[in-house]
């Protein structure tokens, strides 16, 4: 895998996070975490109104937790707690399923790996569960199973034993194709389709068994903006997870669902729905500011989530499909917005455009039309930028050059490459790229050393006229 942090997931670094030792773990120990561990203990000794006041209260503090914070409470041995408290019936099914639900949601958003966990007690006991309410007959309890799959699909993302793979398909795609439009079912769905975004492994099961039915639910949502937009980013992931391992899904996503069409226009709406450099109001009160600042915080998630189905789907994806420009576009728009106090977002639309650069489906005229060049030549020159974003957008650059130099044998061809040289000369002159490049000749070797490996370091070879 390249140097270059971006949206794809690193088992390695995953791995060498969960490598800490006990003193490195004491650090994460904050108030927060602290008070989140003692109401786990309180539960067992109260009443179910009382446990379900601390478990919203623990739910709470899940939400203020960083990163960091979350891996230190959500362990195998407070797992296990939870676990033991349903055997011994010291907490309803209906409590633990609360505080597992918001624990699995938060796993699941934030791509939180725990070692382990399919060893669990816990993992055993959903598992259980599971089966018996499933294998009932008569007054099966629908909600009930569809929560305890939510549960175990977001706490645990492994490979599903068994039968589990078929159940949990058809439980949450049903409980995913709800049309009702309030905001309570909205909720349901959008908990069963984040439920099967998160699993990842799924490649023995055929297309028959969830494609029709997922088919639906993005189409339906294309008419009537019934989902919300956590829930139709989910709809998506689910489905592009499914194509990495069956190619032949290519055709309906890119054709009947028109995913590149559909995802150019989330990110489109996002850069349009946010005033990004909002300025506070002097009489703003602090209840107003905060559900604003929740309401971006919201919106950026699932904006830089767009960029992980993306990024799958254009690793395998063949065909050349005109839309690609208006995605180019999007991205582009987007970093616009974000570019000046959005690290996370600009660095995922600088790594999808340096990714875009080396498909031989995208045309190196896409970039042109979208935009693309102009914001990338503004990044580069920016006296603030990281070495990490610097490294991408030459990396897009030396791609972008690279192919432009290649002569093609058909004469129409031919002059269409010669006529994007041309553009392209002219983009780089106006936007001072020479001057850019010249800058960062000195810092080549340092770049190509930690971050990427093949980073060129003949300037040359960064000049489409070269």
């Amino acid at each position: 895998m390249s140097k270059i942090n971006g949206v794809d997931h690193d088992e390695e670094e995953e791995e060498e996070e969960e490598d800490c030792d006990d003193e490195e773990e004491e650090e994460f120990k904050t108030e927060l975490t602290e008070k989140f561990t003692k109401l786990l203990d309180e539960l067992e000794d109260c009443d179910g109104n009382e446990q379900r006041k601390k478990i919203e209260e623990m739910n709470g503090l899940i939400d203020e937790m960083d990163k960091e914070e979350l891996r230190s409470v959500f362990t195998i041995e407070n797992f296990d707690k939870i676990e033991i408290m349903i055997e011994k019936k010291k907490i309803p099914i209906e409590n633990a399923i609360l505080l597992m639900k918001r624990i699995g949601c938060w796993i699941a958003m934030n791509h939180i790996w725990i070692r382990g966990i399919e060893k669990s007690s816990l993992h055993k006991e959903l598992e259980k569960m599971i089966v018996d309410t499933e294998k009932k007959k008569e007054e099966k309890n629908e909600k009930l199973l569809v929560d305890l799959l939510e549960c175990y699909t977001m706490i645990l993302d492994n490979t599903l034993p068994g039968n589990m793979p078929v159940i949990c398909l058809r439980c949450l795609l049903k409980a995913a194709s709800n049309k009702g439009g309030n905001e309570e079912t909205q909720k349901e769905v959008e908990m069963a389709l984040l439920a099967l975004a998160n699993i990842s492994c799924l490649e023995k099961i055929k297309k028959e068994y969830f494609y029709e039915e997922i088919k639906e639910i993005i189409l339906f949502h294309q008419e009537s903006r019934n989902l919300t937009r956590l829930a139709y980013q989910s709809a998506w992931f689910f489905l592009i997870k499914r194509y990495n391992s069956d190619k032949s899904l290519e055709h309906g996503m890119v054709n009947e669902l028109h995913f590149i069409r559909e995802a150019a226009r989330e990110l489109e709406e996002f850069s349009k729905c946010v005033d990004w450099k909002r300025e506070k109001e002097e009489e703003e009160d602090e209840e107003e500011e905060e559900e604003e600042d929740e309401k971006i915080a919201k919106d950026l998630f699932v904006l830089r989530e767009w960029f992980h189905p993306l990024s799958l789907f254009f690793d395998s994806f063949k065909m050349r499909n005109e839309e690609i420009v208006g995605l180019i576009g999007s991205i582009a728009r987007v970093l616009r917005a974000v570019r000046e106090n959005y690290d996370g977002v600009s660095h995922a639309c600088i790594y999808s455009l340096r990714k875009f650069g080396f498909r031989r489906n995208v045309e190196v005229d896409d970039f042109l039309k979208g935009s693309a060049v102009d914001i990338i030549l503004k990044e580069i020159l920016r006296p603030t930028l990281d070495d990490e974003k610097a490294c991408n957008c030459l990396v897009l650059f030396v791609t972008l050059s690279s192919r432009l130099k290649e002569e093609k044998d058909d004469e129409k061809e031919e002059e269409e490459r010669k006529a994007t040289k041309m553009e392209m000369l002219e983009k780089m002159e106006e936007g001072g790229y020479e001057d850019a490049i010249v800058s960062f000749h000195k810092k080549l070797s340092s770049l190509c050393q930690n971050y990427c490996d093949d980073l060129p370091l003949n300037i040359s070879d960064y000049f489409v006229d070269a």
